[in-house]
């Protein structure tokens, strides 16, 4: 097949109503997993979507607490993975919130998915070395980019419960290497 043919015969397939959704739908139940740098991948929870229209859906995320391990952290119970680099610890939104996404918005979904690390010889928790994933469409899923954040921001309820507390403004880039788990993953 000609290199002109193959890129009709693609086209002609993205342009077929249902094809390219079909990749990936936010309906239904998806695995959430993360990433090691040692290419490992470690099923952590999944996601349930319930479509609302065709842009937004209701989630509920429920995290699979037989895959963490229980540290008690600065006078509070904390689900951790433990490497020899790293603990990472899921750190749940303790406030109520709408629980709904769209395909423009992902920000509820990444504040359900916090974490904080401290090195494995480190005492305490230190919610100023917060996890912020921040997600993409990908057309297999969801792909999510860790970001530092202080999660000590979140040590008051905010004052608009409708809207997501951190805003790109909180988040800072690091290096890509530089935590255990460089990727997450919904599928």
């Amino acid at each position: 097949m000609t290199t002109r043919r193959l890129g009709l015969a693609m086209a002609l397939m993205l342009s077929l109503p249902g094809l390219a959704a079909a990749a990936w739908e936010m309906a239904g139940n998806k695995r959430i997993e993360l990433h090691a740098q040692d290419g490992t991948a470690v099923p952590i929870g999944e996601v349930r979507f319930e479509p609302i229209d065709g842009e937004s859906a209701r989630f509920v995320l429920h995290m699979d607490h037989a895959r963490f391990k229980d540290f008690f952290l600065s006078m509070k119970e904390f689900k951790c993975l433990e490497s020899e680099r790293e603990i990472q610890c899921h750190v749940p939104y303790p406030y109520p919130q709408p629980g709904i996404v769209s395909t423009r918005d992902l920000r509820w979904l990444e504040h359900s998915l916090l974490f904080l690390f401290k090195a494995p010889k480190d005492f305490g928790a230190k919610l100023w070395n917060g996890l912020y994933y921040r997600l993409e469409a990908d057309g297999e899923g969801l792909v999510g980019t860790p970001y530092a954040v202080d999660l000590n921001a979140i040590g008051a309820p905010p004052d608009d419960a409708a809207v997501p507390p951190y805003h790109a403004s909180d988040l800072s880039e690091i290096a890509p290497d530089a935590r255990w788990y460089p990727r997450l993953t919904i599928r």
